[in-house]
């Protein structure tokens, strides 16, 4: 089992950081344990914004950086505009690690950080998760998953930290809720960026909300589904209100990387 100090010994091998922060659970932790081991002067707070994230999210991570007392700059790093992204080919992710790490990284060469960190975790390294290659080719680190620290584990260290993020439902880049080839544009995103918003106000917890074409497919937290079920109507009218014609809940519920079932059932190579 990883420990804080496993995670402290990583972090002071430098002097400085600049921290790819969304807000999540992860990089909150993260950017919390390195203001504590190297100084708040010391680390810098990078969040890009861009139409894969809702502005909800954005204003979440600004009151965050605020509450850790911490630096942040906001960049704009739209990805339907890099080249091979929106054709969301399997390794969609690759592209835009790449755009946005090369961003942060330039940052933290011109402010004279010593390294640039992101929040991945030991979970992350199950999935197919072809971002984590543009980290390797940029020379990104990633302490909470070079610790070994899951998910859970960060959780239980965040309540422990007295963190507001010990709870928060996990999230994801928006370009995630469509099936690899389907083109990816700015109006798809905000569709189900919109019902994702909506159905979130239910308090049903976890979820998503896939988009296969004019369907919109739900994953709900496995332990709330009957509830999801009893308040079916409702979430039909959020979702044809954001412009879905169909609306399904999956029974299975929600669970990390379901658009890459598809791969593995055609047998594609998802051990990168």
């Amino acid at each position: 089992m990883a420990t804080l100090e496993d995670l402290k010994r990583i972090i002071s091998r430098h002097k400085s950081a600049v921290i790819a922060f969304s807000g999540g659970v992860d990089s909150t932790f993260l950017a919390r344990v390195c203001a504590d081991m190297l100084g708040r002067e010391h680390v810098l707070l990078v969040t890009a914004t861009s139409s894969t994230y809702p502005f909800t999210e954005l204003e979440e991570s600004k009151a965050l950086a605020a509450t850790l007392g911490l630096r942040q700059r906001v960049i704009t790093s739209e990805e339907t505009a890099i080249p091979g992204f929106a054709a969301n080919p399997p390794d969609r992710c690759y592209y835009c690690k790449s755009e946005l790490f090369r961003l942060i990284k330039h940052i933290a060469e011109q402010e004279g950080f010593s390294a640039v960190f992101d929040g991945s975790n030991a979970d992350d390294t199950r999935d197919y998760r072809p971002g984590r290659r543009a980290l390797k080719e940029l020379g990104i680190e990633s302490p909470l998953c070079d610790a070994g620290m899951t998910k859970e584990e960060i959780r239980a260290l965040s309540r422990q930290l007295g963190l507001p993020t010990a709870d928060k439902p996990s999230y994801a880049c928006l370009a995630s809720r469509f099936p690899y080839g389907e083109q990816i544009t700015r109006e798809k995103l905000d569709r189900v960026g919109k019902a994702e918003e909506g159905i979130r106000r239910l308090g049903l917890g976890q979820l998503r909300v896939r988009s296969h074409g004019d369907l919109a497919r739900i994953e709900l937290d496995p332990a709330r589904i009957d509830d999801g079920w009893k308040m079916r109507a409702q979430l039909e009218r959020i979702c044809r209100d954001s412009g879905f014609t169909f609306v399904a809940i999956d029974t299975r519920g929600y669970r990390t990387g379901a658009m890459n079932e598809a791969l593995s059932a055609k047998g594609a190579d998802v051990s990168r």
